[in-house]
């Protein structure tokens, strides 16, 4: 099997990294869509070192949890909405095999496997728990 490839690399050394927002939000179970996952996980990745792109599908504005707050994000660019009736997944797979950037998400992404092999083999799994935000850490080399 072969290795998946490293996030892109831009000129100033920080790597790329797809947040799958929707994925994000609902990352408690048992509660509504929370803004305060996504800012969690944004504020992780930019700590580590990376250039998080967050991409939510168009139906999150009326389940989050705090629409000012979300609304807010939409309008700095900081939170990038899918087309309304559109696959946010499959924007959020492209868009990562385009940059050959690493998705934060913890979707299997089965519906989307075949397609999108080498992007859903850069998976990076994540926890959210009580607002600390843990990311998988995968070894080079690892098959």
């Amino acid at each position: 099997m072969s290795q998946p490839a490293e996030p892109r690399q831009a000129d100033d050394d920080i790597a790329t990294v797809l947040v799958d927002g929707s994925n994000v939000a609902h990352a408690v179970e048992g509660q509504p869509p929370c803004l305060a996952s996504i800012i969690a996980v944004r504020d992780k990745l930019v700590e580590e070192g990376l250039e998080p792109i967050i991409v939510v599908d168009a139906a999150l504005r009326h389940q989050i949890d705090d629409p000012d707050g979300y609304e807010h994000l939409v309008e700095q660019g900081a939170i990038r909405q899918a087309p309304a009736g559109t696959d946010a997944d499959y924007f959020i797979l492209s868009f990562a095999r385009e940059l050959n950037a690493g998705v934060v998400s913890n979707d299997r992404f089965r519906d989307r496997a075949k397609a999108f092999r080498d992007v859903c083999e850069r998976v990076i799994r994540y926890m959210v728990v009580e607002g600390e935000v843990v990311l998988e850490r995968r070894m080079k080399g690892r098959r």
